[in-house]
């Protein structure tokens, strides 16, 4: 196909919005990529990053070279998430009064990403939605498909999310399978060794799994029990884990009311990783538990057994490697750990190649890409 490139690509200003460090670890190949190109790249920092719990990752965030760098607190302990959407929506309002962007970049399902994504469409700012289409049962989804409608273009990561995109209306000129960029990061090598992990975040283990939990904010009454009933389990199993703290949704207080109290000469406990030494990680260990999307993504990219707890990642646990079972299912939890151990399977690619960042710059290089126009039209699905 002969692709016409458009004129003053190169230099164009594009502006990737970063609340957490797990979308920070897919956004980050997509920036170095489209650095390398000759786009200009800036950052909106704003959520979890800026809060010492979770590791302060701004810090992480910042040491992408010859970028630019916004910084804005969006929120305190224990806001609620309609507080956090008006702020940041006011917030990120006032920083493109100032700073208009040529596109801007958004990740996901999270709060941040549905402020930035109202802000661009109210004020036709070209905007650019990343893993839309992806299905999981709580309001994270009902985000997602909303930040679907509010962008102007989206980055998918299977042909499944493509499907789901077009049939919520979107044109199939504006729908890119890319797949899963942080799979970039995982295909390449990590830069350190497994030893370096260890000693620079204190690990003691030689032989361990990687376990983390998140809130479900429609399931806020239980989410104590749930991390109760399966830390309780990963602990009698004998097993050493390293253990990821949770986000900072409603009902995380709950969570570090039981990880707190978990023994630490058999879990090592951490606010948050730098991506590359996560991803050597998780290449050297011998399973994954718990309902962070890496464990239904990353882990069977890279062959990893893992056990998918509870309903945050309904419907997208489609590899062999994964397991699903209930956080009150401690028989399923045991078998798991005893049957599943150190048990590594063939790489599973439904997410992609690991080449999203390159395939990313190739759409961003099309004079077709630019000249879309700004109001989307509804797109009937075919019958």
């Amino acid at each position: 196909m002969n692709v016409q490139h458009a004129e003053g690509v190169t230099g164009k200003r594009l502006l990737f919005v970063t609340g957490t460090r797990a979308d920070y670890g897919k956004l980050e190949p997509l920036a170095k990529a489209a650095q390398d190109a000759g786009f200009h790249i800036s950052f909106f920092i704003t959520g979890m990053h800026m809060m010492k719990r979770y590791g302060e990752t701004r810090l992480e965030v910042r040491n992408f070279a010859d970028a630019e760098f916004f910084e804005f607190v969006n929120q305190r302990e224990g806001d609620a998430l309609d507080f956090i959407l008006s702020k940041t929506i006011l917030g990120f309002s006032d920083f493109v009064h100032e700073h208009r962007p040529d596109l801007v970049i958004i990740h996901g399902d999270r709060v941040e990403a549905l402020a930035t994504s109202i802000v661009c469409a109210m004020r036709y700012i070209r905007s650019a939605h990343v893993e839309g289409g992806e299905v999981s049962g709580t309001i994270d989804e009902s985000i997602r498909h909303c930040n679907t409608k509010l962008c102007a273009t989206h980055f998918v990561s299977s042909e499944a999310a493509k499907a789901r995109v077009l049939a919520l209306g979107e044109s199939p000129d504006r729908v890119f399978n890319i797949g899963s960029p942080e799979l970039d990061t995982h295909a390449r090598p990590s830069g350190v060794s497994i030893e370096e992990v260890k000693a620079y975040y204190n690990i003691a283990f030689a032989d361990y799994g990687i376990a983390v939990f998140h809130p479900v904010t429609s399931e806020r009454d239980t989410i104590g029990a749930q991390a109760k009933s399966l830390f309780g389990a990963l602990e009698a199993s004998g097993q050493c884990f390293v253990v990821i703290a949770p986000n900072n949704d409603p009902g995380t207080e709950d969570i570090f009311a039981v990880l707190e109290k978990l023994p630490p000469e058999r879990f090592r406990l951490i606010p948050s990783m730098r991506f590359n030494y996560f991803s050597e990680l998780m290449k050297n260990a011998a399973a994954m538990v718990g309902n962070s999307s890496a464990g239904v993504r990353e882990a069977p990219f890279l062959g990893l057994p893992s056990l998918d707890v509870g309903t945050r990642q309904n419907n997208r646990a489609q590899a062999a490697s994964v397991t699903v079972c209930s956080a009150f299912d401690t028989d399923a939890i045991a078998g798991f750990l005893r049957t599943r151990w150190a048990a590594r399977s063939q790489t599973d690619q439904a997410f992609g190649q690991g080449l999203a960042s390159a395939q990313f710059v190739s759409v961003l290089q099309q004079a077709a890409y630019w000249s879309q126009p700004q109001q989307k039209a509804f797109v009937e699905a075919q019958a």
